[in-house]
């Protein structure tokens, strides 16, 4: 086995109420003003650490989403956040719109396992994709644009309903990923799973960690304007006026599990879609 020596390691401070959950940590962005934001896969709160010194982030604040956006489900089940962006004066946030098989447990029978196997869910609150104002460092359900006063910041969320959200209705007959979500195949399963985000002024890229098809992976690319307080909605941006565009990418059977803005370009995280070792590779389009 090669021996990897570690050179460049940061140290993070969390409180006590992040304790159980500083290894499920699933997302994060490093802001201009030195401020590190993350989204944990196990709760419904983002986190916040300030650069204090060389290779520490410490100040932990702890940020309930249901103070600033009303959730379809209580805050006790997870959002699975996935992805954070940040850009003009906005935190964006991403949850994985996934279904998700039981794992078996060594204290469980082998009947009682395979009937974890075989038990499928989802949770309502994983299929948020919304907003909140990040103005001086912190979130707020609704702020004047700190450059533009007469412009008022307003927390919102892609429109719930009973399937999950407008996004997913309106996939439920898309060629490539109706039928993954119909037959409500898990995301570690290649099913389909957001996994990532980038945000250009109202133009959104949700990156795919499945389905991979072929070996190809997949950004979908939607436009979001606000109309109604709180309520994100799709523009009509794609073929036949489907809300959505799709992008495809040869990543060698690989799913997104990234996405960073840098300029005119997006880097795209890319790693195995199943519960599996595999390559990361980081690529730039």
């Amino acid at each position: 086995m090669q021996n990897i020596t570690l050179t460049n390691r940061v140290q993070l401070d969390f409180s006590h109420l992040f304790s159980e959950h500083r290894q499920d940590i699933s997302a994060v962005i490093l802001t201009p003003e030195k401020h590190l934001w993350l989204g944990s896969d196990e709760t419904s709160t983002i986190e916040k650490l300030d650069w204090m010194e060389e290779k520490i982030f410490a100040n932990h604040q702890h940020f309930h989403v249901s103070n600033y956006l009303e959730l379809p489900a209580p805050e006790t089940a997870e959002i699975d956040i996935e992805g954070l962006a940040s850009t003009d004066e906005y935190l964006w946030f991403v949850g994985s719109h996934s279904y998700k098989r039981k794992k078996p447990k060594t204290d469980k029978s082998g009947i009682k396992n395979l009937e974890r196997l075989a038990t499928i869910v989802t949770e309502p609150n994983r299929y948020l994709l919304g907003r909140i104002p990040l103005v001086n460092g912190t979130l707020h359900k609704s702020h004047p644009h700190p450059h533009h006063p007469d412009i008022q910041l307003n927390a919102a969320k892609l429109q719930i309903t009973p399937q999950g959200n407008t996004l997913i209705d309106t996939l439920q007959t898309d060629p490539h990923l109706g039928a993954f979500i119909q037959a409500k195949i898990p995301g570690k399963d290649n099913g389909f799973d957001i996994e990532g985000i980038a945000v250009d002024q109202n133009r959104i890229f949700l990156g795919l960690r499945g389905p991979v098809l072929r070996g190809w992976a997949m950004i979908l690319e939607v436009e979001v304007t606000s109309n109604n307080p709180g309520i994100l909605e799709l523009c009509p941006i794609g073929i036949e006026g489907r809300p959505y565009k799709k992008h495809f990418f040869n990543l060698q059977g690989l799913g997104i599990r990234d996405l960073l803005r840098d300029g005119d370009d997006l880097l795209i995280l890319a790693g195995p879609t199943m519960d599996l070792d595999g390559p990361v590779t980081v690529y730039r389009q």
